[in-house]
C-alpha cells in the first residue's frame, strides 16, 4: 500500500469525523446568546486502517476547547412614544427594557441621566430638566412601579438572554408649560455575576491571545450616547408636558329692581344681580381635573339662598345660559363648588345670585 493511499484514506476519515461533529453541534438549541460561556466543546477523530488485509487497532484522538465569554447588552425604551406628564407631577416614570444577550450571567450597574438641550428622543427638542431622578428596578416583572416593592437600583443576576424593566422616576415643576420636553438616557453596564444581592466588580476585557481558560471579549454596540465595545449600552426617552389650560371668567347682570320689576332693571339698593361663572378649557390641553372654585360675596350684597347654585351651566358667546343643576355651598361667606373634570375644548358655567342691599 503506497503512502499516497494511506495519507488520502487518513483525510477522509478526518474529514468525515469532521463533519460529523460540526452537525452534532448545529443540532443544539440556539439562543442569541450562545453557548454559555466556560462550556467545554470536544471533538473526537477515529482513525481506522489495516495492514495488508488485517484490520488494525483504532486510533483516536481528542481535542477540546472552552467557549469564551461575550458581553454584550441591549437598552431599549418600552414603548415607542413619549411619555406625558402633568406639571407639579411627583415620581412621573418612563420604563426601560435591558437584556443580557452576553452568554454568561451577570449583573448591571443602571445610570440615568438628563439631557443638556438638543434633540429628544422623538422629533421633539429637550428644554427642561426633572428632578429628583431615582432608577430602580421591576423586582418581580409585572410591569408596574411598586415604591414598596421595587426598591432594587442595579440588575442583580440576570442570566444570558433574560431581560429586566428599569423604571426612571422624576418630578415635574408646576410651572412647566404645554409641550416642554425633558430628555433622558438610561445606560446599563455589565458587571460580573456576584453573590445574590451585591453588585459584582466591573468586567474587564480579556488582552492578548487565546487563552486555554474562560476568556471575556466586549461585543456591544454604540447605544444613545456610549460607546462601540464598552460593556454598555443606553437608550433615550424623554417626558413631554402635557398641561390643562383653563380660563375663568365673571361677569354679572341685573334681573329685577324692587320698582321696575324685570323691565329694564336697574342696580340700585334690592335689586337681584345674577354672577356667571364660565370655566373653558382650551382645545389640545390636558384634561382638568376637580376643578373647584371659592367666591366671597361682595360686601354691601346678600346671598340669595332661594335661587341657590346651579352647576353645570352651558356657555354660550361667554355667558352662562339659563340652565344648570343645583350643587355647589354657600357657607362663611363665601360660594363653593365642584364642577369636576373640564376636558379639552370645552366650557362649563356656575350661576348664583345675591341682592344689593
Amino acid at each position: 500500500m503506497s503512502g499516497d493511499f494511506i495519507m488520502t484514506r487518513q483525510l477522509r476519515l478526518f474529514a468525515s469525523a469532521s463533519v460529523l461533529a460540526v452537525a452534532a453541534l448545529g443540532a443544539s438549541p440556539a439562543f442569541a446568546a450562545g453557548t454559555a460561556a466556560g462550556t467545554t466543546v470536544t471533538n473526537t477523530v477515529t482513525l481506522n486502517y489495516s495492514v495488508g488485509t488485517v484490520a488494525q487497532t483504532a486510533i483516536t484522538d481528542d481535542d477540546t476547547f472552552t467557549v469564551d465569554r461575550k458581553i454584550n447588552l441591549t437598552v431599549a425604551e418600552v414603548g415607542t412614544t413619549t411619555t406625558t406628564v402633568s406639571p407639579g407631577e411627583a415620581d412621573a416614570i418612563t420604563a426601560f427594557s435591558v437584556t443580557n444577550t452576553s452568554n454568561a450571567a451577570l449583573d448591571f450597574a443602571l445610570g440615568a441621566a438628563q439631557q443638556a438641550g438638543g434633540a429628544g428622543a422623538h422629533s421633539n427638542t429637550d428644554n427642561f430638566d426633572v428632578s429628583n431622578v431615582a432608577v430602580f428596578v421591576d423586582v418581580n416583572d409585572n410591569g408596574t412601579y411598586e415604591s414598596a416593592t421595587d426598591t432594587a437600583t442595579f440588575i442583580d443576576e440576570l442570566a444570558a438572554d433574560g431581560s429586566k424593566t428599569v423604571f426612571v422616576l422624576g418630578d415635574v415643576a408646576l410651572a412647566r408649560l404645554t409641550g416642554d420636553v425633558a430628555a433622558l438616557t438610561l445606560t446599563a453596564t455589565a458587571r460580573e455575576s456576584g453573590s445574590v444581592g451585591s453588585q459584582g466588580a466591573a468586567v474587564t476585557e480579556t488582552s492578548g491571545a487565546n487563552t486555554a481558560g474562560v476568556d471575556t471579549v466586549f461585543a456591544d454596540v454604540a447605544g444613545a450616547t456610549d460607546g462601540n465595545r464598552d460593556a454598555a449600552h443606553s437608550a433615550k426617552d424623554d417626558y413631554t408636558v402635557l398641561a390643562a389650560n383653563l380660563s375663568v371668567s365673571k361677569t354679572s347682570r341685573v334681573i329685577s329692581d324692587p320698582f321696575n320689576l324685570t323691565t329694564n332693571p336697574k342696580m340700585i339698593p334690592g335689586a337681584v344681580v345674577e354672577y356667571c361663572i364660565a370655566i373653558s378649557n382650551a382645545a389640545g390641553s390636558a384634561t382638568a381635573t376637580n376643578v373647584s372654585i371659592t367666591d366671597p360675596i361682595p360686601a354691601n350684597t346678600t346671598y340669595d339662598a332661594g335661587f341657590g347654585i346651579l352647576l353645570g351651566v352651558t356657555i354660550t358667546g361667554g355667558t352662562c345660559d339659563t340652565d344648570g343643576t343645583a350643587g355647589g355651598s354657600f357657607g362663611s361667606g363665601q360660594v363653593s363648588a365642584n364642577v369636576g373634570n373640564v376636558t379639552a375644548g370645552s366650557s362649563t358655567g356656575i350661576r348664583f345670585r345675591v341682592t344689593v342691599d
